[in-house]
Formats: C-alpha cells, sequence, structure tokens
C-alpha cells in the first residue's frame, strides 16, 4: 500500500485518526499490526526526544517508513515535536509524509515566522505541516490562564503561515499515567469553527474513551497518544518478567508487549473511528 499523509487520512476517517509514538521497533510494528487488523490507517510518530534516545533519526526513521511500505493500509511517518530546525531537514530527506514543528515556547510573533517558513519547506518537498499554539505542556501550568489556545489568535496563526494541522491546548497534558482529565470542549467547538484545518490533540493518553470522542465531535480530528501505550507496554513486561524469574531473552518478553500494545492500540482506533 503507497504511503500517504494524515490529512488524506483525515479525509477517509469516520472520526480521527489515531498518530501513536514510535520508541522502539516494536512499537512501530505493534501499530503496524493493529493497523492491518481493523483496516484503519495510522500515523507512526518519531518525537525529537525519541530521535535523542537513539542517537539519531535515520535507523529509527528508515525502520518506521520501511514497515509503512510493508503494509495493505495507508500508513503515514511523521516527525512529532521538532524544534530543532535541522532535523526538521533530516525528516523532509529522509522521506517523511509529514513534520509536526513546537514553536509554542517561542513568542507569538517568532512562532509565526518560524512557522510560516518550515510550512514552506514541507511544501516544497510535498510533505504536509503540523504546528502547535498555546502550550501542551506536562502537568504544571496546563490550567493556567493565557496557556489555552485563543480561537481567534489561531485563526489570524492560520492566515499568516498557511500550515496544514494545528495542535491546540485545550486541557490536555503529556506524560499523564491516568486517564481523568477533563478538556475544554467549548472551546474545542470554538476552535474549530474558526479555522478551516483539522485540529490536533496532544496528550491524549490523560484523557478517557468518552471524553476523547466528545473531543472529536466537537472538531478534533487527529489524536496524539504515547504514554498511555507506553504504559501498557511496560506493564506487560513486567508480567512476563515475574512470571518467569529466569527468562532472559528480551524477544519472549518484547513479544508479549508488541501484542499487548497492537490489541489496545486497535482498540483505540476503533473508539476514535467512532464506531
Amino acid at each position: 500500500m503507497a504511503r500517504t499523509n494524515p490529512i488524506e487520512l483525515i479525509k477517509k476517517s469516520s472520526g480521527a485518526v489515531g498518530a501513536f509514538n514510535v520508541i522502539l521497533l516494536e512499537h512501530a510494528e505493534a501499530y503496524v499490526a493493529a493497523a492491518e487488523r481493523t483496516n484503519t490507517g495510522v500515523v507512526l510518530q518519531i518525537s525529537e526526544n525519541c530521535v535523542k534516545y537513539h542517537g539519531s533519526l535515520a535507523p529509527i526513521g528508515n525502520a518506521s517508513i520501511a514497515l509503512a511500505e510493508s503494509t495493505r493500509v495507508p500508513i503515514s511517518v511523521h516527525l512529532d515535536h521538532a524544534e530543532d530546525l535541522e532535523l526538521v531537514n533530516e525528516a523532509l530527506d529522509l522521506g517523511f509524509d509529514s513534520i509536526m514543528y513546537d514553536g509554542s515556547k517561542l513568542d507569538y510573533r517568532e512562532n509565526v515566522r518560524i512557522s510560516k517558513e518550515v510550512a514552506e519547506k514541507c511544501r516544497s518537498f510535498g510533505a504536509v505541516i503540523e504546528v502547535e499554539l498555546g502550550e501542551v505542556g506536562g502537568k504544571d501550568g496546563v490550567h493556567a490562564p493565557g496557556v489555552r489556545t485563543n480561537p481567534q489568535e489561531a485563526r489570524a496563526f492560520f492566515e499568516e503561515t498557511g500550515v496544514d494541522l494545528l495542535a491546540v491546548a485545550v486541557g490536555s497534558s503529556h506524560g499523564q499515567t491516568t486517564r481523568e482529565t477533563k478538556l475544554d470542549i467549548e472551546l474545542i467547538k470554538e476552535i474549530a469553527a474558526a479555522l478551516q484545518i483539522p485540529l490536533v490533540l496532544h496528550g491524549s493518553s490523560g484523557v478517557s474513551d468518552s471524553e476523547i470522542q466528545s473531543a472529536i465531535r466537537a472538531g478534533m480530528k487527529k489524536i496524539n497518544i504515547a504514554t498511555h501505550l507506553n504504559h501498557v507496554f511496560t506493564d506487560s513486561i513486567r508480567e512476563t518478567l515475574d512470571s518467569d524469574e529466569k527468562m532472559v531473552d528480551p524477544r519472549k518478553y518484547f513479544k508479549s508487549a508488541r501484542e499487548a500494545v497492537a490489541v489496545e492500540t486497535a482498540r483505540l482506533i476503533e473508539v476514535l473511528a467512532l464506531r
């Protein structure tokens, strides 16, 4: 199946597209398996933090691309939360389908300037560009005044930059291990009404299935999930190792963890599709 990009996946989705973070090769394999089981395209995301862990982008990036090109369902390979412009250029050179440039820590004008430059560069490569407005940070400060995305500012930002997708701050946080976050659904509706491009929800691991579905109905079209699936992966490894203290072959406990993630990812895909 030919590779695709998030915009094309969104067009075909009955709800929202799942974007799942690749940490290890086993993560990418699990997401592709889930996509094939549900016959639904997904986004494989590689973050700047993941690149720092591996030491370089090419090995994990090329492996993810190879997996995407070997499947019978459309898969997109995406660079997530990139602040390093050299990393953006490398991902484009490798053939990534989309880029998320994260200038949310910059002041508004600087975020506009650089996001516009990155958008133009992505278009020259035929890649989709996602950016962030507002700050979807860690657990601290997510509810502070000025952190959440302003709908009018979001519209102005889009008109100045011409980006394809916009990640917005509506109450979610990265890195949460419990799923109790309540989103500002009315704010999502306001932003969606102000824009003509798909909205992206980051920090979705801390959000329940029902709350995510409410966000999708309000206008979210791409849902990023990482920590929740890492939790599933790690819990499986703990359980497998606890069951056999003599086990030393990592293929045995990674295999069970990969399958656990595939099962949960397939379930999440159905949730996101509003099936």
